[in-house]
């Protein structure tokens, strides 16, 4: 496999053309239509091309997989001035990109086929969901939640399970709705106020009452 796909920041703007489309592949034709050959002529480049970032179908997979769980942004600390309004606005960004990714048709698409393959023999697009996909959305979710408690504006004894806690005030059982079809589940222009609503219930929690002490720096 490639170096390429380990970090999603390292993709050219054309590698993610490349990538968008193979999505746009998977999501039409299943798995099947995602052919090295097929994805060259989709994308107007070589397969050689293709092989050189991407390597074998599984780094393919991976790179695409990693690509679209890039969208969900989580800002790291670059030393910046950042206060409670600031450092809210990042969560309910974070929030609200991971319920349009989670519930768009690419990664819909995505986690059916992973389920559909659960029980094959030889199947690793589950595991690249969770190696590619939804950990290095934590890693990154993780790394925002560190800021703010060094920050003095959340504080938590286990950052782990404060991701965990705040991961299922965002997403709820609306993940497992989407998946099954239920129209009521699926309503992006309804995301963004379930995303403030969330990270609001996550002060409750874990924010510090006394924020004239958070670091401004």
């Amino acid at each position: 496999m490639q170096e390429a796909y380990n970090d999603p920041e390292n993709f050219t703007p054309r590698q993610r053309a490349v990538l968008d489309r193979a999505l746009g592949l998977l999501m039409e034709g299943g798995e099947r239509a995602l052919t090295t050959a097929g994805l060259a002529r989709a994308a107007s480049c070589s397969k050689e091309s293709i092989y050189k970032w991407f390597g074998d179908r599984d780094g393919l997979l991976a790179a695409m997989i990693a690509h679209q769980a890039s969208k969900v942004r989580a800002p790291s600390d670059d030393g910046s001035a950042l206060d409670l309004a600031r450092f809210r606005a990042r969560l309910v960004d974070f929030a609200d990109d991971l319920l349009h990714v989670l519930g768009g048709d690419v990664s819909l698409a995505l986690n059916r086929l992973a389920i559909g393959q659960a029980s094959r023999e030889g199947s690793r697009l589950g595991q690249l969901l969770i190696e590619r996909g939804r950990r290095g959305i934590d890693r990154r979710a993780g790394a925002l939640l560190e800021t703010g408690r060094r920050r003095g504006l959340i504080d938590y004894r286990d950052r782990d399970a404060a991701y965990h806690t705040l991961y299922g005030l965002i997403v709820r059982d609306l993940h497992v709705r989407m998946l099954l079809g239920e129209p009521d589940a699926r309503k992006p222009e309804a995301f963004r106020s379930l995303a403030e609503e969330a990270i609001a219930q996550f002060f409750v929690l874990f924010g510090v009452r006394d924020t004239k002490k958070a670091d401004p720096a």
